[in-house]
């Protein structure tokens, strides 16, 4: 029952790392908190969900969701944050918060204010393993999700545009001087970070089988909680943030009535009173 449990945790967990990494990598160059981030993973479900209807291709699916939240990504960031880096902090949040209820009632006025039924078909039957049972969309989220992550992991730590980002978050005038294309960068930063945001609503969609306007509204919240847990700017830090909240919800939810939501910011509290810089931050 408790193997069970942890491997539920960890499906739903490695949904959350692919939004909060994301997230992370914005949040890491810009030190914005890309609230409207939540929104982006939204149009990615409804993008997979019309082009899987049309072409019948999972593949199509991720990559149409991908390729259009990764463009989102570059227009928010150009049209909207960019304009608005000299402002205070609190000016470019405002405008992401903004946006975010905006895309909203737009996914409501276009698409409708109900549920739409992503109800794929996996080319895989379900798997057991000892006394763990693997649904389709599981592994799915395992086929599609650990790969990204993995991915993403590469471009940071092997590659000179993850080198590029790693000096802006240090220091961007540092980073600047010493040739980083910033724009380039940032701009980059922001496609990969939205594609994958993207690339999570399809998975999301596949695996509740539906979509929905409102469907970014839980992430929103519950992504920034995992950055902050984790450590603001710490790509790790939002990965294991997000398995472990992932792992704590079905096993509390299995155990104990305590909603699921609620529990990220539980997890949070705790961890942050013994840890304030979150669970990899730095002082």
């Amino acid at each position: 029952m408790f193997v069970q449990q942890l491997v539920n945790g960890l499906t739903i967990g490695t949904i959350y790392a692919v939004i909060s990494l994301g997230l992370t990598l914005v949040y890491g160059v810009l030190r914005v908190l890309h609230v409207a981030h939540a929104g982006i993973y939204v149009l990615g479900g409804y993008a997979g969900l019309v082009a899987y209807a049309r072409s019948q291709s999972l593949l199509l699916a991720f990559l149409v969701a991908m390729a259009a939240s990764g463009t989102a990504g570059l227009v928010v960031q150009r049209w909207i944050y960019l304009p608005l880096l000299s402002q205070p902090r609190i000016v470019p949040l405002i405008a992401s918060i903004g946006l975010f209820i905006a895309l909203e009632d737009l996914f409501r006025l276009v698409a409708g204010p109900y549920s739409l039924a992503f109800s794929a078909r996996l080319p895989f039957p379900p798997a057991t393993v000892g006394s763990i049972a693997l649904t389709p969309a599981q592994l799915l989220v395992a086929m599609v999700g650990v790969p990204l992550l993995a991915l993403t992991w590469w471009v940071l730590t092997r590659t000179k545009i993850g080198l590029a980002w790693r000096a802006l978050a240090e220091d961007p005038e540092m980073a600047e001087a010493s040739g980083v294309n910033v724009s380039r960068a940032v701009a980059l930063n922001f496609l990969l970070g939205s594609a994958l945001a993207g690339a999570a609503g399809v998975l999301v969609g596949i695996f509740f089988n539906a979509v929905e306007p409102t469907m970014g509204s839980v992430p929103a919240y519950k992504g920034l909680a995992i950055i902050v847990l984790g450590g603001l700017g710490s790509h790790a830090g939002a990965v294991v943030a997000s398995l472990l909240l992932g792992v704590v919800e079905a096993v509390a939810i299995g155990t104990v009535s305590l909603p699921r939501d609620a529990l990220a910011f539980i997890a949070l509290i705790l961890i942050l009173l013994v840890r304030p810089q979150g669970l990899l931050g730095q002082r």
